[in-house]
């Protein structure tokens, strides 16, 4: 598996990444850093686990909400947020031991 290395809200994460998977990959990883930042540029919340937890689950209802919004994931991307979004949780688990 091929180690990545990307940003989500301006820090830094190395993820590993499929053969032949960066194309997606790198659009998961639009996609959670969009909806972080949306949510940290509400200002309402400023904690960067609680604006990850908020942008899993917002991106876990936009694929659940209805089968019409759900298939505006292809199967693949889905799987590889479900992978992003466990990757970030136990990220943030580590980060959080360490304070």
């Amino acid at each position: 598996m091929k180690q990545i290395e990307v940003q989500i809200m301006g820090q830094s994460y190395v993820l590993g990444c499929p053969p032949g998977g960066e194309a997606r990959l790198a659009q998961a990883v639009q996609r959670v850093d969009e909806a972080m930042c949306k949510i940290r540029d509400a200002g309402k919340i400023k904690a960067r686990d609680r604006i990850s937890v908020l942008a899993a689950l917002n991106l876990a209802f936009d694929l659940t909400d209805t089968p019409a919004q759900a298939s505006a994931f292809a199967p693949e991307e889905q799987e590889t947020l479900r992978q992003l979004l466990g990757r970030l949780d136990q990220a943030l688990a580590h980060d959080n031991q360490l304070l």
